[in-house]
């Protein structure tokens, strides 16, 4: 009969020790990513099976992460969750996805869902900004990391883009570049990010009041909410400043089916710089936030947490990218 490999052939062939070995297939305590991808590949070309429910069972953990998002159709969120997944796999988790559709009360549901699955973590890409459901969560004991958000809460760690600063950047180029009328189209305003990026135009327009005007719509972060918020504008202006690329991609095609010339008519610019957004007829101005970047430095957070207790907050820097929806 053929032997089952073991952690001591696992060790031999990635050159470790057996605890390091342990360590990592059990997910108990901090490996280097390098030490960790040797013995994963190990583990891989060995055919290794761990019998995680029974290991689950014995040591109180499920070695499954849960994962709440709010639109799993915004490749923003399908971003952050894979440079989450990436990272946790070399820990040997697995990640529990939930989406909430846009809707509060599915956001307190899928919580009960994932607890009932006595997942050990939890990541959350909340729909408002200090949401009531976080607290609910630290009474559950469960480590968790909020994504895209700066929680004020000793618990809880979290990880956001610098989004204030991204949008005063991409105003300041546009003021730079003669544009003169404004029109903010928003999503969520009480969303962090929302809020952020409202603020910073509102603190520029505020500075600027003796040479510009403004109009600001509300609406929510989707291609369709675009296009609506568009319908709605007093007047079209030099540019068209969007909370988000979904959003500018609704203004883009609304605004060519209107047989609009754009940047020479108007500028429409975005924020995240989602995949699509150099794919866009002319290429879509933006501020670049590393979502990718932001999932993995969840995830490093999360193990942190779950290891040693340690928990933080961190914010990533974002980037100015001009392209052809801008003219300068």
């Amino acid at each position: 009969m053929q032997k089952h490999p073991g952690i001591k052939d696992i060790a031999r062939i990635a050159g470790v020790s057996i605890a390091t070995v342990s360590r990592v297939l059990n997910g108990n305590s901090y490996v280097s990513p390098e030490l960790s991808e040797r013995v994963l590949k190990a583990a891989g070309k060995l055919g290794y099976q761990p019998n995680r429910i029974a290991r689950g069972l014995r040591k109180g953990k499920t070695n499954t992460i849960g994962f709440l998002i709010p639109d799993i159709e915004n490749p923003f969120f399908s971003a952050i969750v894979k440079g989450a997944e990436n990272f946790l796999r070399k820990y040997g988790y697995t990640i529990l996805l939930c989406s909430s559709a846009g809707k509060a009360e599915r956001e307190d549901e899928l919580l009960n869902v994932l607890y009932s699955h006595k997942v050990d973590g939890l990541m959350t890409v909340p729909l408002e900004s200090q949401n009531p459901y976080l607290e609910r969560i630290e009474k559950l004991g469960v480590p968790v990391v909020v994504i895209d958000d700066i929680i004020n809460q000793k618990n809880i760690s979290s990880v956001a883009s610098d989004n204030y600063s991204g949008m005063k950047k991409l105003m300041q180029y546009l003021l730079d570049t003669n544009h003169r009328s404004f029109a903010f189209l928003s999503g969520d305003p009480h969303t962090y990010s929302g809020k952020e990026r409202l603020q910073a135009f509102r603190d520029v327009m505020v500075q600027e009041k003796e040479k510009v005007e403004y109009e600001i719509l509300l609406g929510t972060y989707t291609f369709s909410s675009g296009i609506e918020m568009l319908r709605k504008l007093r007047k079209i202006p030099d540019a068209i400043v969007c909370g988000n690329d979904m959003i500018a991609f609704g203004v883009l095609t609304e605004l060519q089916k209107l047989q609009y010339k754009i940047p020479n008519d108007v500028s429409v610019t975005g924020f995240d710089d989602v995949l699509f957004s150099k794919m866009t007829n002319p290429p879509l101005t933006t501020v670049r936030q590393d979502y990718y970047m932001m999932g993995r430095v969840a995830a490093q957070l999360l193990i942190e947490d779950l290891n040693y207790k340690k928990r933080n907050s961190i914010l990533l820097k974002t980037e100015l990218v001009i392209r052809g929806s801008s003219r300068g």
